[in-house]
């Protein structure tokens, strides 16, 4: 995109979300939904497929632009980039990086529009962070497919238009080998969504178990064709890849907010008859807070534009993810403690955020996952034994 284009798009959203958004966000924690009023506004301003190319109806954003405007989506609830998040996420990406063109052509556009939303089937009960004890299965069967098992955790799966489902195809592949993915839509026999999760915070963004029983879907519905067969994991890894730079953005962008909530608080709130903010206790965990996001913001551009290069797209976005999601818990902690007592309560924006900011660091690959791609992309061959 054209960097004016650009600006005029990040200047939309910021007021959007600083307007529109934040004013509610309270209502979303309370409800744990979205008003559909908001709803509709995102699907008018494109942002269901800011990752998806122009050619299929997106705003075709780089990583170093997805970034920022990344950034002005973590100011406010997660929620509201949980909308569209997976269909520019781990959900688009796999058309993006697998899908044959005829599923691009099918798919992507009504992604991009918000007609469709999709969900990102990875995650089982005893297959999280490891893919390689993934259980769902998938069997030939004619001009088609069966697969049976379940998954756990699907963002969006309550609303999805169609859930990219991975499972084995061949049971005889050792680790993460012989998994492929598939395109299954809602309505389709054997297919049913569990009831919504009740989670710690992240409210307004739904999640469930998905369950799979003697569900038939055409060849047609493999990601990638036959080109795709038992390479669903090479297309996780990628789409994870992508995420993982989009989340550490996030983060840096509720920092962002944290810092903000924090600084305002500071300089009105008084004790002893004058503010807080003159407290050099207080300074130093202001101080801490502000050095951190900086930090993140620095560390998220950087991957990013290796991203774009070609030169990294593996411990770059790790990196990020990693750093990032832990230095918002650590700005989140010092925004309640800096609130005091008030920071504990309910309706304070920094307690919302502090319940909010808790799932970063597991989602998209834990923290330690993070740690152990960094350390073997460092060590090479050293790592593995």
């Amino acid at each position: 995109m054209d960097p004016a284009d650009l600006t005029d798009v990040l200047d939309s959203v910021r007021d959007f979300i600083r307007t529109e958004v934040v004013p509610q966000e309270e209502r979303i924690d309370a409800e744990d939904a979205v008003p559909e009023r908001i709803v509709a506004q995102c699907k008018e301003m494109g942002l269901y497929g800011f990752t998806i190319p122009e050619q299929y109806g997106g705003l075709g954003l780089t990583a170093s632009q997805e970034v920022r405007l990344a950034f002005e989506l973590g100011w406010t609830t997660p929620a509201l980039r949980s909308l569209f998040g997976t269909n520019n996420g781990i959900a688009g990406h796999v058309l993006l990086e697998g899908g044959t063109e005829e599923q691009k052509k099918q798919w992507l556009p009504r992604l991009a529009s918000g007609e469709v939303t999709a969900s990102f089937g990875l995650t089982e009960a005893d297959a999280g962070s490891d893919p390689s004890s993934l259980t769902t299965r998938a069997v030939r069967d004619g001009d088609g497919w069966v697969l049976n098992g379940s998954k756990r955790y699907i963002t969006n799966s309550p609303v999805a238009d169609v859930i990219m489902v991975f499972a084995r195809t061949d049971p005889d592949a050792p680790g993460n080998r012989g998994i492929s993915t598939f395109l299954v839509p809602k309505g389709t026999p054997g297919l049913s969504v569990g009831p919504k999760d009740h989670k710690m915070g992240q409210f307004g963004a739904w999640t469930a178990d998905v369950y799979l029983d003697d569900v038939r879907v055409p060849f047609e519905n493999v990601v990638g064709g036959e080109e795709g067969i038992d390479k669903g994991f090479l297309v996780a890894a990628k789409c994870l890849a992508h995420g993982r730079l989009h989340i550490g953005a996030v983060c840096v962008g509720m920092a962002d907010r944290l810092v903000h909530e924090t600084v305002e608080f500071a300089r009105t709130r008084e004790q002893g008859g004058k503010p807080i903010a003159r407290f050099q206790l207080v300074q130093g965990l202001v101080a801490d807070s502000v050095t951190d996001a900086r930090a993140g913001r620095g560390l998220v551009l950087d991957a990013a534009r290796s991203f774009d290069a070609g030169t990294d797209m593996v411990s770059g976005p790790a990196a990020a993810k990693y750093f990032c999601s832990e230095m918002v818990g650590r700005v989140a902690d010092r925004a309640v403690q800096v609130h005091g007592g008030a920071g504990y309560m309910r309706g304070v924006a920094v307690e919302r955020f502090y319940r909010d900011a808790r799932l970063f660091r597991i989602y998209e690959g834990t923290s330690q996952i993070q740690q152990v791609i960094i350390a073997r992309d460092a060590l090479g061959r050293a790592a593995r034994g």
